[in-house]
């Protein structure tokens, strides 16, 4: 709740609160727990791996024909820490990293700002997330249709009867 599950959290994905003071935040949320607080925020990469499959996953949609975009709730620090993890980056036709665009899933404004900055067609996009919220957003800013993601056969089975309608 110090950290993860926190405002402050959100805050840094949003890319408002400079690294130095999302700690210090972090560390006022809960000061027993300091020392934790230092370590979990300085070695974040820890925390984050790729999923399986997702490679897979990729490269069939690609040699299907079909562009992929992120958008992604990410603070910089965890950015920096982990871009080396990040083998999908080559896959992608566009990223909207949000703590470089100061706006977050599910705020209406960063879907938006997908389509726009891509120059997409809205009717001719989906959405994956495993936030039925971000989903949500994704469809009332003009994207066809959502995925939510469960775990990874589910999803592409999910996706692929959208794909065929």
């Amino acid at each position: 709740a110090a950290m993860f599950h926190s405002a402050a959290w959100d805050e840094g994905d949003r890319g408002v609160l400079s690294k130095e003071e999302l700690l210090e935040t972090f560390i006022a949320n809960d000061p027993e727990i300091a020392e934790q607080i230092c370590y979990c925020y300085e070695h974040i990469e820890g925390a984050i791996e790729l999923m399986p499959h997702v490679i897979e996953w990729m490269e069939n949609l690609k040699s299907r024909g079909y562009h992929l975009y992120v958008i992604s709730n990410y603070g910089e620090n965890t950015f920096e820490k982990t871009v080396d993890k990040m083998a999908f980056i080559p896959y992608m036709e566009g990223m909207i990293f949000s703590y470089q665009y100061k706006m977050i899933k599910p705020d209406l404004i960063i879907y938006e700002q997908l389509l726009k900055e891509y120059n997409l067609n809205g009717s001719e996009c989906v959405f994956i997330d495993d936030r039925q919220v971000n989903i949500d957003a994704a469809v009332e800013a003009g994207f066809a249709a959502g995925v939510l993601f469960q775990n990874y056969e589910q999803a592409k089975s999910d996706l692929n009867v959208l794909l065929e309608k």
